[in-house]
């Protein structure tokens, strides 16, 4: 049976005069939430929603002080490139990056002119073979449906891949539905159209059909593929968990009198611990994980909404559009990504190995948790490996 991954399920954490968040009411959410799509844009507690074993129901999103037309908060593409240490004004050219979502963007082209125009990247367009949008079979023209919430994911995406690599060019494959079969098969096509590095902000539960998922559908020899480690704190979601893909945690990201400009924490909504079905790959038989089969997460980059980063969507969902600010592990996975595409090296790369052998070239985040276990490491930052950043976060593309 097809597993599916749900719609996501905004929590508006808008600025009132009072200064409180607001939070929809859960009969609100469901009805605009259909059991069919899900991304990692932030989070809010996985207690607050409702579990199936046949539904990966894990992931949640999160926009804050969102109003249409305004000036964009939040960090922009000089902010990450700083953060990380990033060559992205000189490197990327002839670098690909997929971003695999379910169901069609009706905006997602104007949305991402919008972006780059606003923050001085040139332009990536159709027109110019810069951009590409395609169905999970390749077609330009048959597309899926329109859904407003994977919209804002898809939005979140492209701009984050122009933000850290705007040489690069990308890919977006718009998945009939969010299944795993069909997510499964986007990514599939992401890596025949010639891709250097493919992310995924979607996941949810383990099942022990993932190892055969595994091999059908991520292990791409050459291809560098991301995916988000979750948003609901402590706890393991697939394909994060699949060894074949690079795991990506989350950070609070905040400036600093420091000498390098910027501090981070662990996020307390980053997915972590060990896996229940997938075996420990061998580039994790040092890294002390505290477990016995796959740990996760890898690596880490910002995905905070209280620190997040600033979007163009203007597709309305639940009464937001325009410049927004978001946040979760959807934000991470595509940033690490496209840090895969800068470096350059992505036709030597199986998995996460390269994090786990070039450890200088990440800022190793040691403080911040996620949640409470019986393996500190797996919930708590530390020196080292860590359950919620993994290593840590990109200090250049030398661990890529």
């Amino acid at each position: 049976m097809s597993r599916l991954i749900p719609i996501p399920r905004l929590v508006f954490a808008v600025t009132a005069a009072a200064g409180l968040c607001a939070t929809p009411a859960l009969a609100a959410v469901a009805q605009a939430a259909p059991t069919s799509a899900s991304s990692h844009v932030a989070a809010v507690a996985a207690a607050d929603w409702a579990h199936s074993d046949a539904i990966r129901n894990n992931a949640k999103s999160h926009k804050t002080g969102a109003t249409a037309n305004a000036t964009p908060s939040g960090f922009g593409p000089s902010d990450l490139r700083s953060a990380y240490e990033l060559p992205s004004t000189t490197a990327g050219s002839g670098e690909t990056v997929a971003i695999v979502d379910a169901y069609k963007d009706p905006n997602a082209a104007a949305d991402l002119a919008v972006y780059r125009s606003e923050y001085g990247l040139s332009a990536c367009t159709v027109a110019s073979g810069c951009l590409k949008i395609v169905s999970q079979t390749g077609s330009t023209t048959s597309l899926p449906a329109k859904n407003a919430g994977w919209a804002t994911e898809e939005s979140l995406d492209l701009d984050m891949v122009s933000s850290v690599c705007p040489n690069c060019d990308i890919i977006l494959v718009e998945a009939k539905t969010a299944s795993n079969a069909n997510l499964g098969t986007a990514v599939n096509e992401a890596a025949k159209l010639g891709a250097d590095a493919i992310s995924n902000s979607y996941g949810g539960s383990e099942a022990s059909a993932d190892t055969t998922d595994d091999t059908e559908y991520y292990d791409h020899p050459g291809i560098a593929i991301t995916a988000s480690s979750g948003d609901g704190g402590y706890g393991v979601e697939y394909p994060a968990a699949s060894p074949y893909v690079t795991a990506v945690g989350g950070t609070s990201l905040s400036t600093s009198s420091n000498s390098r400009g910027w501090t981070e924490t662990a996020w307390s909504g980053a997915g972590a611990g060990c896996s229940a079905y997938e075996a420990k790959p061998s580039f994790q038989s040092s890294a002390s994980t505290g477990c016995a089969k796959r740990a996760v997460a890898d690596v880490s980059a910002v995905a905070d909404p209280d620190t997040g980063v600033a979007v163009y969507d203007s597709t309305a969902y639940e009464g937001y559009s325009g410049w927004q600010v978001y946040g979760g592990t959807s934000v991470a996975s595509p940033i690490i990504a496209s840090v895969y595409a800068l470096a350059g090296n992505t036709s030597s790369v199986d998995n996460a190995s390269l994090a786990y052998t070039h450890t200088s070239s990440l800022h190793d985040v040691t403080s911040g948790s996620d949640g409470s276990c019986s393996v500190s490491q797996l919930c708590t930052a530390r020196t080292g490996w860590d359950g919620p950043t993994g290593y840590g976060t990109p200090d250049g593309v030398g661990a890529f």
